[in-house]
């Protein structure tokens, strides 16, 4: 007992000694400078900054969280404990060249461990690190534009019945979940060439809801009740519809391949040329393509709500969208579809959807994985530490877009934005790929809605917000205003 009472001192002199070692060390020489990490605010363990920066999020305050850390910490970077990893948030244009030029060289992509735990196929965890990188190769050939080409006239053909379907004979209406379903149609009918039965597809439109709020909850626990716990049971559902789909399809193409063979669709694409190669079975199929069909859509639903949001309160910028599209309208023969000459005259809308995208980012941002370490601006950068770069901090940012909070689409006129300030796609190897297919889908909406409709804000103080999409808080109700 002695002998254990005598060892105390001397056991406590060795954490400190172990402790001094560890502890990085303040001191003004450059040196010691080039070691230190980035600055940033103290975090509680697990929750991290989570509340600040998802109810930020939610309140529509996200660039606040920029402003709030950038001029306590650093301008260009700080750190903070995210989703409960060492996050890093490189702040300028500058910052996102660096890491965007870096992809699988100091960095790869990442998704936090939600994704995984909603997207990943049974027995694997790796599915959104490692085989979504060859799903990637293969669909990405869909999403060029001269594969998009083919889609313009369907994609005008289903808009056009959407509205008649949903909208016509309404007064009132909430945009947001509209999207949701419109955009979900959309993806099956042209990436797996089915459509949804109604009360079916009234089912999957909640599903898909449940699943996007389960990427970024403030408590990531897959507990009853949870938002994980629902969007992963979502998710399930989600993928036993796809996987109903596949295992028809793969029987019809049993039964008369030749039918298939001038297909232009995903779907057929995997079974006939990839099958066997590429995935196992139905089911991990299914998984792939239902997480496409979220991410190609999912944006979409978000931004064209925000464009409608924002068109409500500037009938000045409504009147120039429809005298744009009015023309081509104008144009075209009785029952007509819309071609992808059309779409090249669209360039306001599109410049309207561009500033839309700078204020309200359909997607945050991405994130990537330290895979060495390095060193940035005069900071060490450790390996494992994982790095976000978020829309918001550039997109908002004075010293890149003059007075920022103004809605101005003549900023995407002539001039490009500084680059690498504007990031609503990403950047470098890991850029969108279904970047030019949201844009065809939101022109063609927009040209149908506009020479349709006005509308007016049920709620006019409603904000935008992200949860995880930027988007209408309350989903847009509208008031329509049928135009003859």
């Amino acid at each position: 007992m002695d002998l254990f009472i005598l060892s105390l001192p001397l056991f406590a002199i060795a954490l400190y000694y172990l402790y001094c070692a560890w502890k990085p060390r303040n001191s003004n020489t450059n040196n010691e400078k080039l070691l230190s990490l980035p600055p940033g605010p103290k975090c509680w363990p697990i929750i991290g900054d989570n509340l600040n920066y998802i109810f930020g999020s939610q309140k529509g305050g996200q660039d606040k969280f920029f402003e709030q850390r950038t001029n306590s910490y650093s301008h260009k970077l700080f750190k903070t404990k995210l989703f409960n990893e060492d996050m890093l948030f490189f702040c300028t244009a500058e910052g996102n060249k660096f890491v965007f030029s870096n992809e699988n060289k100091l960095v790869k992509s990442w998704f936090p461990k939600t994704f995984e735990k909603i997207f990943a196929a049974p027995n694997s965890s790796s599915v959104i690190r490692d085989e979504i990188k060859i799903f990637r190769k293969v669909v990405v050939q869909f999403l060029k534009p001269e594969s998009l080409k083919n889609y313009v006239d369907i994609i005008d053909y289903e808009t056009q019945k959407h509205l008649k379907t949903c909208w016509d004979g309404k007064k009132e209406l909430t945009v947001f979940p509209l999207m949701i379903s419109y955009t979900i149609g959309l993806g099956f009918r042209l990436f797996l060439n089915t459509e949804i039965d109604p009360k079916e597809k009234e089912i999957l439109d909640h599903q898909f809801h449940d699943v996007s709020r389960g990427f970024f909850p403030v408590f990531p626990f897959d507990l009853r009740g949870t938002k994980l716990n629902v969007a992963i049971k979502a998710a399930k559902q989600i993928t036993k519809v796809v996987e109903k789909i596949v295992k028809q399809r793969r029987k019809e193409i049993l039964e008369n391949k030749a039918a298939f063979e001038d297909a232009h669709e995903v779907l057929t694409y995997l079974l006939m040329e990839a099958n066997g190669i590429l995935f196992k079975n139905d089911y991990d199929i299914a998984k792939k393509l239902y997480g496409f069909v979220n991410g190609a859509n999912g944006s979409s639903s978000a931004l064209i709500s925000s464009i409608m949001f924002y068109l409500a309160d500037l009938p000045h910028v409504y009147d120039r969208v429809r005298q744009e599209q009015m023309e081509i309208a104008n144009s075209k023969a009785p029952g007509e579809l819309l071609n992808w000459g059309d779409i090249q005259k669209m360039k306001y809308t599109w410049n309207v959807a561009c500033e839309v995208m700078r204020l309200a980012p359909p997607i945050q941002g991405s994130f990537r994985e330290v895979l060495t370490d390095f060193v940035y601006d005069g900071f060490r950068i450790p390996k494992g530490f994982k790095i976000h770069l978020n829309a918001f901090a550039t997109h908002k940012n004075p010293k890149y877009f003059p007075d920022p909070d103004k809605f101005d689409p003549s900023r995407f006129e002539g001039n490009e934005p500084v680059p690498f300030s504007y990031i609503p796609f990403g950047g470098g190897p890991r850029m969108c790929p279904g970047k030019e297919y949201g844009r065809l889908n939101v022109l063609v909406f927009m040209h149908n809605i506009v020479k349709t409709y006005r509308w007016e804000k049920v709620i006019t103080d409603e904000k935008i917000t992200a949860n995880p999409h930027s988007a209408p808080s309350k989903g847009l109700p509208i008031r329509l205003y049928p135009i003859n």
